[in-house]
């Protein structure tokens, strides 16, 4: 799905924000990305037709929630598009929000968090570097970093010892000034896609509930 990359990416920063004609941010509002667009509601679902609801399956930008929205019936809301999700959503598309498990997910929603996971940390690229600048000990023998695919003890060293010389300000700069850290962005793309999928993890770096 490249256009859904190639959308996501070109959005502002991704931040819970939205701006004014006067400028001014308004941080109460959150955003999600439609993964799937149910017109006529869940499969399983045996009731009539005209009793199912229209339904979107969709990814919260600054949680990586999973939801999924109860649509009006003068939504219109595609794959790939952009919604209001809190804290009121918007009234003339979404009637209600579900935060849902990962397994609750359609099988088209699955393909297209992977996708939707790298537009939004492209999108967004200063607040996943600054992970690595600020990333802290979780205890004595453990450190935030070390939750990060392939990073151990000696990696994570490299990357402390680095950010001490000054800030990373980009991806590129991370795996040039980092010997052995060749794919910061896909490193951290997996750990948010492993807390998705895991319920169970213990640590969770990315992934809150809304």
């Amino acid at each position: 799905m490249r256009l859904f990359f190639k959308w996501l990416v070109h959005v502002d920063s991704g931040m819970s924000h939205s701006e004014n004609d006067d400028g001014d941010s308004d941080m109460a509002t959150s955003y999600a990305v439609v993964l799937d667009y149910l017109p006529h509601g869940r499969p399983d679902d045996t009731r009539p037709q005209y009793q199912k609801e229209t339904l979107a399956y969709a990814l919260e930008e600054q949680t990586f929630g999973l939801l999924e929205l109860t649509l009006t019936d003068e939504a219109d809301v595609g794959i790939v598009d952009r919604v209001a999700v809190g804290p009121e959503p918007d009234a003339d598309e979404i009637e209600s929000v579900t935060q849902i498990d990962f397994d609750a997910l359609s099988r088209s929603a699955v393909s297209e968090l992977e996708y939707a996971v790298e537009a939004i940390i492209e999108g967004d690229e200063q607040r996943f570097v600054d992970f690595y600048n600020n990333a802290q000990p979780i205890s004595l023998r453990l450190h935030q970093l070390n939750l990060l695919p392939g990073i151990g003890k000696k990696l994570r060293n490299k990357i402390i010892d680095e950010r001490k010389r000054g800030p990373f300000e980009s991806f590129e700069e991370l795996s040039e000034r980092v010997g052995g850290l060749h794919r910061p962005k896909e490193v951290i793309a997996e750990r948010i896609l492993e807390e998705l999928r895991d319920d169970d993890l213990k640590y969770k770096l990315f992934v809150r509930p809304a």
